[in-house]
């Protein structure tokens, strides 16, 4: 049955847990890696569950040594993580429409949440949202559409069949929640350059990274510096 909070089938433990927190601190560290994230003082992370047992939810607060410098944006309500993490500051809000003035956060993050937007049009307007916000980098993860299992239903090769298809299959699976394009919407390489086109943005340096997992690419990162003289690394 799938988690509402985390839009998965993962079993809190599990094996599929731990190998995800795996993957997610390699991303992490891919942005590390990228941007001097010590330097970054105000950032938001967008889309954070209010899932509190899975040990790869809310990875970013759980690595970042710097809570009192993060905003944590979801219309769930997480409004606990401000007990976790002393100084942290938690918005109930939407991510289509959010309530910060343009060049708010130095940083702004934000994993496996693009494809849980809906249609085209909205992870367009998502892109177009962070951007606005960001005063420096964006920082996006998404599972890749091209990996050969699919994580949310744990599910391998039917989610490269065309969507209307992949979509009729999973209804007949009796995995519904995940059959309409408003919960999961995948994404591969090539859907990244055309969302960025759709949402208008004028990225100094847009960069695509992947991680893989079991030697193929499980995850995709988009990283874009909305100033060319932004540090990176």
């Amino acid at each position: 049955m799938a988690n509402n909070l985390i839009y998965s089938n993962v079993t809190k433990g599990s094996f599929a847990d731990r190998a995800s927190m795996r993957a997610r601190r390699r991303m992490y560290e891919t942005l590390a890696g990228r941007i001097d994230l010590d330097g970054m003082r105000t950032v938001l992370d967008v889309g954070v569950t209010a899932d509190q047992d899975h040990i790869a939810s809310n990875f970013f607060e759980k690595l970042y040594p710097h809570p009192e410098r993060i905003t944590a944006l979801s219309d769930q309500d997480a409004s606990w993580m401000e007990n976790v993490w002393p100084g942290l500051a938690f918005i109930q809000g939407d991510a289509l429409a959010m309530p910060f003035a343009d060049d708010s956060f130095d940083l702004v993050f934000s994993s496996a949440v693009i494809e849980h937007v809906g249609s085209d049009a909205n992870r367009a307007r998502f892109v177009r949202e962070c951007f606005r916000v960001a005063k420096k980098h964006v920082f996006l993860t998404t599972p890749n559409r091209l990996y050969p299992m699919e994580f949310h239903t744990g599910l391998p090769f039917i989610h490269w069949l065309p969507k209307p298809v992949h979509r009729a299959l999973l209804n007949m699976l009796g995995k519904s929640f995940f059959a309409t394009e408003e919960h999961l919407n995948l994404l591969a390489t090539s859907d990244l350059p055309r969302l960025l086109t759709m949402a208008g943005v004028n990225a100094a340096k847009p960069e695509i990274f992947s991680v893989r997992f079991a030697g193929f690419i499980s995850n995709l990162l988009l990283l874009l510096t909305k100033n060319a003289e932004d540090d990176t690394r």
